[in-house]
């Protein structure tokens, strides 16, 4: 698989240089002589960071040419460079006003003040005691509860007394609200207590039960689930993927290995809560699920507009991504040849969960199953402070770091775009008292890789002959929710998807 080299010469001294760079030159010698003439001082730099946003979003952010104060001929002279620069008073705000359309096209890109943080997260690390929940919103007023999804495997919480379904209201006694829940959750406090909860008749009440938890520098294994579900004499492989981690790109290929040594006959897919990742892994994932379209083209890119015209000039392949027939470590990769995958999605299954359904679509028939996805067709690269924006050579100063959105992608048709997500064939809903409701049914969310449960038991109806579209009629009446934010929306990655660089810009 091809990963992004970028072996051009583009960075700032190029680019801006040879608009802003070379103007200066032309007008030296007047500057020179204004300052002399007038004595003023020369405008200094207030923060070295602030150099860094600029310079590295204007070389290879993917909306650059759509951004005024990002055009390469934005300034004349130092002076008003560092004038603009210092009308922000931290790096944070001047990225956020050199994003385009942000919260609306651009919803993705993201600045941090801890890069350590952030490679721990594209490993799979990070401070967590294991516990996947979703925060919603009580009905008229500000107060809010969360429910488990699932505990990651040897985690804190999977020592604890704390399950999938289970609903929380309250942390360390404070009733959790929309103005608190980030601090009480998210904030310092690695350990802290939960007080639990149960809904009846649509109300919501503490139970006396309190379990606490505590986070540590956790690396969570984003295969939560593998195994074969024999039924109507068919072997269903089953496989709950939480995160496309390159890290475990090994282990998801032994897990392949043993679907396909118990010779299964379909595959459930399950990304339901799965933010993205490795675009490496997504290609990985995908190839494994097929193995008869080695080389073909799986994805293609677009980029900004200096680096797309350089790389259709120079090397169009470099805006290719193919099917593969091996990991990066020389690998072969276990493929199980399907030409059909059950995929099960919430609006939880972003960026490289998405690419995975748009760019397999061309080739296989992929059976979409629940909700509509995020819709996050583009990726990032962290951006160093560096000469070459590199790991290397990182100012020693701070530890800032930005993942801004560089490409979009397609896949073999061209498909891009699909900023309100993938839609599923097949939408799973739930009656409410006021009427019907699409997603999981908090009052009935079953036992994840149990043949009843909700999703599963929609894909095994399909794949053992009922055809018609699914609703959970069966189950008990749930609630309509407003959901707020979830668990993974506060890792660094958060709802990620981005490129692993073979060598930095140089």
């Amino acid at each position: 698989m091809k990963i992004v080299k970028l072996p051009i010469t583009l960075l700032f001294a190029l680019i801006f240089g040879l608009s802003f760079l070379f103007s200066c030159t032309e007008n030296e010698e007047t500057v020179i002589q204004e300052t002399e003439e007038t004595e003023e001082t020369p405008v200094t730099l207030n923060n070295e960071i602030n150099e860094f946003v600029w310079a590295g979003l204007n070389e290879v952010y993917l909306w650059q040419q759509d951004v005024p104060d990002l055009a390469d001929d934005k300034f004349t002279t130092f002076d008003d460079y560092y004038t603009f620069l210092n009308g922000y008073n931290t790096p944070e705000s001047l990225f956020d006003d050199l994003l385009y359309q942000i919260d609306v096209v651009d919803r993705f890109s993201y600045i941090v003040d801890d890069y350590v943080a952030l490679e721990n997260s594209f490993q799979g690390t990070s401070n967590s005691n294991g516990l996947d929940f979703q925060l919603v919103r009580l009905s008229g007023s500000d107060d809010i509860f969360g429910y488990i999804r699932y505990v990651a495997n040897n985690s804190d919480a999977a020592s604890k007394d704390i399950n999938r379904g289970e609903f929380f209201l309250s942390v360390d006694g404070q009733q959790l609200t929309v103005n608190n829940y980030i601090d009480l959750l998210f904030g310092n406090n690695n350990t802290y207590t939960l007080g639990m909860a149960n809904i009846t008749n649509n109300s919501i009440a503490l139970n006396g039960k309190t379990v606490e938890l505590t986070k540590t520098e956790f690396t969570e294994n984003p295969i939560l689930i593998n195994k074969v579900i024999e039924t109507s004499g068919v072997k269903i492989g089953y496989l709950m993927y939480n995160g496309f981690v390159a890290n475990f790109d090994t282990e998801l290929n032994n897990a392949i290995a043993d679907l396909k040594s118990q010779s299964i006959n379909e595959l459930v897919l399950d990304l339901r809560y799965n933010p993205g990742g490795s675009v490496r892994s997504a290609i990985n994932l995908s190839s494994m699920i097929t193995g008869q379209f080695v080389n073909e083209v799986f994805s293609t890119e677009v980029w900004n507009n200096r680096y797309q015209e350089y790389f259709e000039t120079n090397d169009p392949e470099y805006l290719i991504n193919r099917f593969t027939s091996e990991l990066s470590n020389g690998t072969t990769i276990n493929s199980l040849n399907l030409n059909k995958v059950y995929i099960l999605t919430t609006d939880g299954s972003a960026s490289a969960s998405e690419l995975v359904i748009n760019c397999l679509r061309p080739y296989i028939d992929v059976i979409q199953i629940g909700t509509a996805t995020t819709g996050k067709y583009t990726a990032s690269i962290t951006l160093y402070d560096s000469p070459n924006y590199g790991r290397d050579d990182a100012n020693p100063n701070h530890t800032y770091a930005m993942q801004p959105l560089v490409l979009k992608s397609a896949n073999k048709n061209g498909d891009t775009d699909y900023y309100e997500g993938l839609t599923p064939d097949y939408t799973i809903t739930y009656q409410t008292g006021s009427g019907t409701a699409e997603g999981e049914n908090l009052l009935n969310l079953g036992t994840l890789g149990d043949e009843n449960e909700v999703f599963l038991a929609k894909a095994i109806s399909l794949i053992t002959g009922a055809t018609s579209k699914f609703t959970d009629t069966k189950s008990k009446a749930g609630i309509a929710i407003k959901p707020i934010a979830d668990a993974k929306d506060f890792t660094p990655l958060g709802k990620g998807m981005y490129k692993n660089l073979e060598q930095p810009f140089k």
